[in-house]
């Protein structure tokens, strides 16, 4: 406890975390806290390399990221991050320090939804590492859904100027009904149904689009 535990909590503080954060990587990711002070103190300067500075809400994210992967891996995967997702070093940057956990995600899944988002959605990559949150969204229940429904709001006219993909997916299910669903009811009689049906994996006719 002495000669561990307590030094690296100080550490921590130090970085800016509070007792709820530190209490999350106790539980989360122990690792950290119970690590060497020279593996922790690693950990810390790495989370920093990344581009998350200590005192960010980010930090503790960044830490998680990073507890898992030697150097060698964590450079590994920022090559994986520009080869997959056509990002500039600028663009990992800005992800990185937007969303850390993005360094945790695996090829195949980051594959398939740039995929989408590229060709599908017409997202360029600059606008995903400005929003890299968008990665962690499930594709099948709410990335592919929302899209259709978007486009079927956008084919009809029924969609309001100014919004947006990414304000359509990140909002709770209960916004995204009240929202994009309820108020068109009257002229889309069943959206709700075929929303419903594009969240277990099937496209209805009206979701389809040449």
């Amino acid at each position: 406890m002495d000669r561990v535990v307590k030094p690296n909590v100080a550490v921590l503080r130090e970085c800016g975390l509070g007792a709820r954060d530190i209490a999350k990587l106790l539980i989360q990711m122990p690792r950290i806290v119970t690590a060497s002070p020279e593996r922790a103190l690693a950990m810390v300067a790495c989370a920093e390399r990344i581009g998350v500075p200590r005192g960010s809400g980010m930090f503790r994210q960044a830490l998680q990221a990073v507890a898992c992967f030697s150097e060698e891996k964590i450079a590994a995967k920022v090559e994986q991050l520009k080869k997959t997702l056509r990002w500039s070093d600028a663009d990992v940057r800005i992800a990185l320090c937007k969303w850390p956990t993005v360094l945790r995600w695996s090829k195949g899944m980051l594959q398939r939804k740039s995929e989408f988002l590229f060709s599908k959605v017409g997202l360029e990559p600059a606008y995903i590492a400005h929003r890299p949150a968008i990665l962690g969204l499930s594709l099948e229940r709410r990335l592919e859904p929302r899209y259709y429904v978007m486009r079927f709001l956008k084919e009809n006219g029924l969609l309001s100027h100014g919004r947006d993909y990414n304000s359509m997916v990140l909002v709770s299910e209960k916004v995204f009904v009240e929202r994009f669903i309820r108020p068109h009811k009257q002229a889309a009689p069943l959206i709700a149904e075929d929303y419903a049906a594009a969240c277990t994996g099937e496209v209805p006719a009206r979701f389809r689009f040449t």
